[in-house]
């Protein structure tokens, strides 16, 4: 197997880990534990098909199961610095640090959609694939996604009711 495929998308795949478990020594591991998978299961990939849509599946498959192994230690230490890491300004460091805090806070479903869709520009099909979700349910994790960061963000109560939909 040629590994430059992959090679070329792991910046990608370390800012996406990076987002999704928030401090960089996880996020190593995750990324580490994606390609280890990737190389082994390659001859699963469909050539001609979108390799980092895949190898964003397995990504997430290994997240899943990371997770749920998990489940009784101890939430990661959000202390580091933010995935996007610009500041021009004492006010620019602020308002990163409101953003990256509102992003912790969302549940998984919505970070991964939101963090797919909005940093990695992967297409409502794509994370449909990636998450083996219904495009319907992409399109309501991004919503309520988005609804969440601009209240967290805005400042304002996390209690916008929803709206019921015929």
């Amino acid at each position: 197997m040629n590994p430059d495929p992959i090679v070329d998308h792991i910046p990608r795949l370390r800012r996406y880990a990076r987002a999704l478990v928030g401090d960089r020594h996880s996020a190593d591991d995750l990324v580490q534990d994606t390609l280890e998978r990737a190389c082994n299961k390659f001859h699963l990939w469909r050539s001609g098909s979108d390799l980092r849509a895949w190898l964003f599946t397995v990504m997430h498959n290994v997240f899943v199961n990371q997770v749920r192994g998990a489940r009784n230690q101890v939430e990661q230490s959000m202390d580091e610095v933010p995935v996007v890491a610009a500041r021009a300004t004492q006010g620019d460091a602020l308002e990163l640090a409101e953003v990256d805090r509102a992003l912790r806070a969302l549940p998984a479903e919505q970070r991964e959609v939101l963090l797919l869709i909005a940093v990695e520009q992967l297409s409502y099909v794509e994370v449909s694939r990636v998450l083996s979700v219904p495009i319907g349910t992409v399109m309501s994790r991004l919503s309520r996604a988005r609804e969440r960061m601009r209240i967290a963000v805005a400042g304002a109560q996390a209690t916008a009711p929803l709206k019921v939909v015929k």
